[in-house]
């Protein structure tokens, strides 16, 4: 293991995030098309007429740029420090595991409990990242 191994799961993360992106444009045209939604649903954000499987995707996205960026800075922090482990390299695949796993719930069957268990999971993988790279820079001279 490298030091830079701890930025794979936050370029996998990323590239997640671009995904479910272009995946908002695709709903929305094929919504369109199907004249569910006018442009003008979209003038001021999201208006009430843009039906929830339309809405969706954004939601997903933003979700995905919410509590992650305290992943993205934890792993940086890693890779700066060198504190990277091989703990902390399977606690960010976990993160990114799971957070997928949310999205997939989230866009598709929308379990409200089982998107809850995923996103809880993940949350408690990042509090445990976070605790380590604390933990390591503490130690640091």
């Amino acid at each position: 293991m490298t030091q830079t191994t701890i930025l794979w799961p936050l370029l996998a993360l990323a590239a997640w995030t671009s995904l479910v992106l272009l995946l908002i444009p695709v709903v929305r045209i094929r919504a369109g098309l199907k004249g569910e939604i006018r442009p003008d649903d979209f003038k001021y954000g999201e208006s009430a007429q843009v039906p929830p499987h339309v809405s969706l995707p954004n939601r997903n996205y933003m979700n995905l740029l919410e509590l992650p960026m305290l992943f993205y800075v934890v792993g940086l922090m890693l890779y700066v420090t060198n504190g990277q482990t091989p703990i902390t390299q399977t606690l960010a695949w976990a993160y990114v595991g799971l957070r997928i796993a949310h999205s997939m719930v989230h866009l598709s069957y929308n379990h409200v409990i089982h998107r809850l268990v995923v996103f809880a999971a993940s949350n408690l993988v990042l509090v445990i990242l976070w605790m380590l790279a604390a933990q390591h820079v503490l130690s640091l001279p």
